[in-house]
């Protein structure tokens, strides 16, 4: 498939990850709750998502609630979860619209039953859209996928049905959530923060990684159009010459 050409004339990346930072010190800063600087939060994945369509870039992966946010407050917990309600019930419609497939990575199912069901059910009715993708990671943590596809690949092996042998990293990338995405192309932090905190570790091998001072919630398309600017001046090598 031919690359698009980006803002300025550069390759447009495929797949796009966003560790979503910076809500709680932009509400801070404004001497607001924190559950202000999330909701916020939520605008900006709107016009992030609806950015990248536009850009040309194929999915979109946004970091929304890692494995390790449980150790949050329960409230602020509790207010997450009211905001997710919100966005899959308000935006469900546009999502199917804008021919968008809804995919969900980790272990989402530790979620409250209503929420289970309102994503099953966003997944179901996007499924069968042919544009773009987004991914939105919730319950999330690299390390635990990793695991988890290492003993399903050691039980198909035990059982007979693999050859220890056999397993190579395409097999192995099969194995995880992520599994049918292009490759990750390019990883966004916002907020400053220099780390990736359990995200996408593997598939991030060999993505351009970018770390943006800009905080989550004033995050627009056009800092996304000026990160994959960026992306398409890098010469990407993979180790090669």
């Amino acid at each position: 498939m031919p690359v698009p050409a980006g803002p300025e004339g550069g390759a447009v990346p495929r797949h796009v990850a966003i560790i979503m930072d910076g809500n709680g010190r932009w509400a801070k800063a404004r001497r607001l709750p924190r559950i202000a600087g999330h909701k916020q939060g939520v605008e900006a994945v709107r016009r992030v998502a609806t950015a990248a369509r536009e850009l040309g870039i194929e999915v979109l992966t946004l970091y929304a609630f890692s494995s390790e946010n449980w150790r949050r407050p329960e409230e602020e917990v509790r207010d997450l979860m009211g905001l997710l309600r919100f966005f899959l019930k308000n935006e469900l419609k546009d999502l199917i619209a804008e021919g968008v497939r809804l995919r969900v990575i980790g272990d989402y199912h530790a979620l409250s039953s209503d929420l289970v069901a309102m994503i099953d059910d966003a997944i179901a009715r996007t499924a069968g859209n042919g544009g773009s993708t987004l991914v939105i990671a919730l319950n999330y943590g690299a390390q635990a996928e990793i695991l988890a596809a290492a003993r399903r690949l050691a039980a198909a092996a035990k059982a007979g049905e693999i050859e220890p042998d056999a397993i190579d990293e395409a097999m192995f990338d099969d194995a995880l959530t992520t599994h049918g995405l292009p490759p990750l192309d390019l990883l966004i932090r916002t907020s400053g923060e220099q780390r990736l905190s359990n995200f996408l570790l593997w598939q991030a091998a060999y993505a351009e990684l970018l770390f943006v001072d800009t905080l989550w919630p004033d995050f627009d398309g056009t800092a996304l159009a000026a990160a994959v600017a960026q992306f398409g001046q890098r010469q990407r090598r993979f180790g090669g010459l």
